[in-house]
Parts: structure tokens; sequence; C-alpha cells
């Protein structure tokens, strides 16, 4: 019987966005690239913007991920990925690109 090799996941999701497993938004290690996917799911349009880093991170007992600093599962601090984005957006507006 051959062995079953387990793979581990590609991505992480950390307070419904989606990361690689380097808790990076863009990673060129993984060829990984999840802009579009989490300013679709936050309501925004994609348009080529700087990725997003995820703060350090555990995994707890159940599986999701809380932040180090607080402790805490839905951090705004840590997690507030959607004023990130936006914030994002904006510096990528300014600098012309779209």
């Amino acid at each position: 019987m051959a062995a079953v090799e387990t793979q581990a996941p590609t991505t992480v999701e950390i307070n419904d966005a989606i990361f690689c497993t380097h808790f990076k938004e863009v990673c060129a290690e993984c060829n990984f690239d999840g802009r579009e996917e989490n300013d679709s799911f936050f309501g925004f349009d994609a348009i080529d913007r700087e990725g997003l880093e995820c703060p350090p991170a555990t995994q707890t007992k159940d599986g999701t991920y809380q932040c180090k600093k607080h402790g805490s599962t839905s951090c705004n601090q840590c997690y507030g990925w959607k004023k990130q984005i936006n914030r994002a957006r904006t510096q990528a507006k300014k600098a012309g690109r779209k």
C-alpha cells in the first residue's frame, strides 16, 4: 500500500481574508496573489495595489488564527482588512495605478 502524503494548505484564511502560508497577500515565493479575491470579498473592484501582510499570528486549537499581539481571532487593530485594503487602494490611485 502506497503512503499517502498530506499536503499543507497553500492558503490560510485569517478573519475572512486569504493569505499564503507566509502570511502574505502577494508572495513571489509561493506564486500567490490573493488581492483580487480579497478585494472582491470586501466589496471592492480589483486594482493594482500593494499586497497586505498579516501581522504575526498563531493557530488556535480549533484551527483559526489569532494575532500574537492581542490574542484575538477578530482583532480589528491587526485584522482590519477592509480598512487596510481601502488605504492601499488610495495609495495606488495616488501613484496612478489602476
